[in-house]
């Protein structure tokens, strides 16, 4: 357990950091990558860096850079409905994920990034 002292510490170089910002991005995509190597049920079995791969390229190819970040992720904690994508700050979860379901997702992301389309 913590002492007093640790806490204050730990307070102290919290104050430090820099200022609380809001995110860059418009949305920020991320897809879970997690591989337990067979030994139960992960993302990564589903394809889920072949999704990751053909979005950052639809962002890239969209010239939507700056404006919406793909990132792999690690577990995101409900591995039976994987692979699982999300998107923040929309909330908006996408499971059983695979690469025919990618332009149904970039269908999604269109609507953030240009909601009047």
């Amino acid at each position: 357990p913590l002492t007093r002292t640790h806490h204050s510490v730990m307070l102290d170089e919290v104050s430090k950091m820099n200022e609380i910002k809001e995110s860059p991005f418009l949305c920020h995509v991320f897809v879970c990558t997690n591989d337990r190597k067979g030994e139960r049920k992960s993302c990564a079995d589903g394809q889920s860096p072949e999704v990751r791969a053909a979005l950052k390229q639809t962002v890239k190819d969209r010239g939507w850079r700056g404006r919406v970040r793909v990132s792999g992720s690690g577990c995101l904690g409900l591995c039976e409905q994987g692979p699982n994508v999300i998107f923040y700050p929309q909330k908006t979860w996408f499971s059983a994920a695979s690469p025919d379901d990618v332009e149904a997702i970039v269908q999604e992301l269109e609507s953030i990034v240009d909601p009047e389309g």
